[in-house]
């Protein structure tokens, strides 16, 4: 278990984290010592706790506007994992469409080439 010691508001605490996450725990605490002094700066000198809950109160909101930005952002890869869905199917119709076409077009000509063929013997037999 890694320890670091955190400074924020002017405090000293040591706090306690997984192996490796000592780094990432420093950058949290001194984001949260910067958010509390933008607040002091802002407001004054209001009160350890209230500069602390205002700070966490930033935190939780900008928080709760990403997870509503990851909602909207996975229904809409959900949307266009749909309309991906639709047009592939879409794809498939189309192609299979295409070669009955081709197929079809084939069948007439080889049709008109037998007839052709056959007109051209009976020609050459009258001959």
């Amino acid at each position: 278990m890694g320890q670091v010691n955190v400074s924020i508001n002017g405090r000293q605490y040591r706090m306690a984290c997984d192996d490796g996450q000592e780094e990432h725990l420093t950058r949290l605490a001194e984001d949260l010592d910067r958010r509390i002094a933008r607040l002091r700066d802002d407001f004054g000198q209001i009160g350890d706790m209230r500069l602390t809950i205002m700070a966490a109160l930033t935190i939780a909101d900008e928080l709760s506007e990403q997870v509503l930005k990851l909602r909207r952002t996975e229904e809409e890869c959900g949307s266009l994992r749909n309309a991906r869905t639709n047009a592939v199917a879409h794809a498939r119709a189309t192609e299979s469409a295409i070669v009955n076409a081709f197929n079809s077009a084939a069948e007439r000509i080889e049709g008109l080439a037998r007839t052709l063929d056959s007109r051209a013997t009976a020609e050459r037999a009258r001959d």
